[in-house]
């Protein structure tokens, strides 16, 4: 088994019994429970506690589309500030604590060192995401009595590219630099200025920028061409992790 594989083992592992288990998969698979039912009662509630406030104005009907939009906008935005803090210190952590020198004695360089962590973390969030997905997907069918999956998977689907790229920024930050704070507040300056820039519509149709700005769409069953946005993602993605590589092979330990 080469010492790749060996790490990776070693990372799904450490997923598994620390805390990483449990704060994700929480955030998201609450938001995934409780998305579909506020839909559903939302109007329910605000007129049984609110109705002065509402002047006489009627609530729309919610229909499946609004569970479906409220699954997205949790994606692209509380599920993206978890993955900025959480993958904060996703190199910088174990090079302070001494554990990457331990792990670089073994065949593994630094290169995969970065490659691997960035990928089964990758992995770790898209498999979340299906999950959470699904359960969305269940209480939505139970809540309207009708859920049809092409809406639903196809905007979570765009939304795992988005948070997939920001798992390669986090990588690329975490390794420029020492500080998880440090990161933390790069990550969540490089958000607003991806959300700033989705709002010139021709960088967003051409550009991962237009990523949340599709999800929201295709969430609402308004068919999006989402070819150029995924496409640039996935080469940006590519692009950040590589260059991660390369500058973590110069880096004092």
């Amino acid at each position: 088994m080469s010492g790749n594989v060996v790490f990776a083992r070693k990372e799904a592992l450490e997923i598994l019994r620390t805390w990483r288990i449990w704060v994700l998969p929480g955030i998201l698979l609450f938001f995934a429970a409780t998305g579909p039912v506020l839909a559903r009662y939302t109007p329910e509630i605000v007129s049984a506690f609110a109705p002065d406030q509402l002047g006489g104005f009627q609530i729309p009907t919610p229909t499946y589309l609004d569970a479906y939009a409220q699954w997205v906008k949790n994606l692209s935005q509380i599920a993206l500030f978890a993955l900025i803090i959480i993958y904060a210190g996703l190199v910088s952590g174990e090079s302070k604590s001494g554990t990457a020198v331990l792990v670089l004695t073994k065949p593994v360089s630094r290169s995969a060192f970065v490659v691997v962590k960035s990928a089964v973390h990758t992995l770790f969030y898209a498999v979340v995401l299906v999950l959470g997905t699904l359960l969305t997907w269940g209480l939505t069918a139970v809540a309207f009595h009708t859920a049809p999956g092409s809406p639903l998977w196809s905007s979570a689907l765009v939304s795992l590219v988005l948070g997939e790229l920001f798992i390669a920024v986090m990588t690329l930050l975490s390794v420029l630099i020492g500080s998880s704070a440090g990161a933390a507040g790069a990550g969540l300056g490089a958000y607003a200025l991806l959300s700033i820039a989705g709002m010139w519509k021709p960088l967003a149709r051409y550009s991962p920028a237009g990523l949340g700005n599709d999800a929201t769409a295709l969430a609402a069953g308004t068919p999006t061409d989402v070819l150029w946005p995924v496409v640039t993602a996935f080469a940006l993605m590519v692009a950040l992790v590589a260059i991660a590589a390369a500058l973590y092979r110069r880096k004092d330990l």
